[in-house]
């Protein structure tokens, strides 16, 4: 069955609807968790929409369905709601650095265009199932001990939306999912492309402070102890296969107190980055011992805290090939591209291990992703072409009693195979272990990984 030609139509003709609830997020970021402002402004755009509502408990988080009242697959349509941090950007907040310099408020645009062109007259009856249109928080893992205190107060049990909206049970009712995502503007207008996965490493250095100028000798300086743990990391960047993909970026967050006394407490964060969980897991271990050797070398302790960060995400093959079929009347097939693998990383990924999912890239910015030099210059690829692609893949998995929907659920194989499975080993992830162990286990870095 084609795609309803009045689909594309509305969405055409509320361009400038769909613009304005971009720009509007665009001026106003709110990073992970603290959505609160961007969230109010969708539930205002969807307020007149046929929909019901469903609002996330003590964060932002919003769940709008279509029920076709015929059986079919449960799809969803995610917009991510947070903004990254970038101060050096010309429009980012002044009092937070926040900035749109990831464009999740293209995303949000593009699923409030896509719920109107499947809400446009004639539709609706033409699909079988449910349509979810979802705006999540906190896609981007930044802003760590604000989460942290979360979690401790009992607010979060992850660090990241998806996850977090997982173990509320928001994607129980979800059998597959779509989403688009911004990208450089290149030779191809919408590219698909898989992406890492990652483990988030909290490090605490510890050694014994002392006067600087007087009794350096006294003291033990976990500052250089983390010195030489990254010196012995950047040693071994080398030595990770290529095709593992491995990304280790650290920053010190912490270097000291005061100027006159030798540090004792020195913190640092990074990702772990790798194509699959395997270069994940052997890349951490790696991390790892190169955090204790420098420990070891300056006689001071080291704290390693691991978190889940994000599953490593492919596209699922046939939402891509059906996504084909809705861009062949909008984009020539020259401008549509597979543009192989990323290092970055998305919890999608999260998602992708439990259903199908699709995030195809949108090619409308010039610049860097998160740097001072993102800018939208395509604004009809990102609030019309984005929002039909969206809602023109939808009504193709949906159309014709769902059978290409049911194909696809059918077809997939998760990485897991309930939802408490991938929350058992999320769980699983979260360990804090002290190097050297003065409760029994000193240096355990002569053997393998775990």
């Amino acid at each position: 069955m084609p795609i309803p030609e009045q689909l594309f139509q509305v969405i055409r003709r509320s361009e400038g609807a769909i613009a304005r609830l971009g720009d509007k997020i665009y001026q106003e970021p709110e990073t992970g968790f603290k959505e609160t402002r961007t969230a109010r402004q969708v539930l205002d755009a969807f307020a007149a929409l046929p929909l019901s509502r469903q609002v996330c408990a003590g964060i932002p988080g919003i769940k709008l369905t279509l029920d076709t009242g015929r059986p079919g697959p449960a799809l969803a349509l995610v917009g991510e709601l947070d903004a990254v941090i970038c101060p050096s950007h010309p429009d980012a907040d002044p009092e937070t650095g926040a900035v749109h310099a990831c464009g999740h408020n293209v995303q949000i645009a593009a699923l409030y265009g896509a719920a109107l062109g499947l809400l446009a007259p004639g539709v609706p009856e033409t699909l079988c199932g449910k349509i979810h249109f979802m705006a999540v928080p906190a896609e981007e893992f930044i802003e760590l001990p604000y989460r942290k205190q979360l979690i401790g107060q009992g607010v979060l049990s992850f660090l990241g939306g998806k996850a977090e909206l997982i173990q509320r049970g928001w994607f129980d009712d979800v059998d597959l999912c779509l989403m688009i995502h911004v990208m450089p503007a290149g030779a191809a207008k919408v590219a698909f492309q898989s992406f890492n996965g990652c483990l988030v490493k909290r490090v605490r250095f510890m050694g014994r402070a002392a006067h600087a100028g007087a009794a350096p000798q006294d003291g033990i300086n976990a500052l250089y102890a983390a010195h030489t743990a990254l010196a012995a990391m950047n040693g071994i960047r080398e030595t990770f296969p290529d095709a593992d993909c491995v990304r280790v970026h650290p920053i010190i967050t912490k270097g000291g107190d005061v100027l006159n006394v030798i540090p004792d407490d020195v913190r640092l964060e990074t990702f772990v980055r790798g194509k699959t969980l395997p270069a994940i897991r052997q890349a951490s271990f790696r991390f790892d011992r190169a955090m204790a050797g420098g420990a070891l070398a300056l006689g001071a302790a080291v704290e390693i805290e691991e978190l889940p960060g994000a599953f490593p995400f492919c596209n699922d093959p046939g939402l891509v090939a059906v996504a084909r079929q809705a861009l062949a009347g909008l984009l020539p097939a020259e401008d549509v591209a597979e543009i192989g693998h990323t290092t970055a990383s998305t919890d999608a990924g999260d998602l992708a291990s439990l259903m199908p999912v699709m995030q195809p890239l949108i090619g409308c910015i010039a610049g860097g992703l998160h740097d001072a030099s993102y800018r939208l210059i395509d604004r009809q690829l990102a609030y019309v072409t984005a929002p039909q692609l969206l809602a023109g893949t939808a009504a193709l998995l949906l159309a014709d009693q769902a059978h290409a929907a049911r194909r696809i659920v059918q077809a997939y194989r998760p990485v897991f195979p309930t939802i408490d499975a991938y929350l058992e080993q999320m769980r699983a992830m979260s360990r804090t272990r002290t190097f050297p162990d003065y409760a029994g286990q000193d240096w355990p870095f002569c053997g393998g990984p775990p």
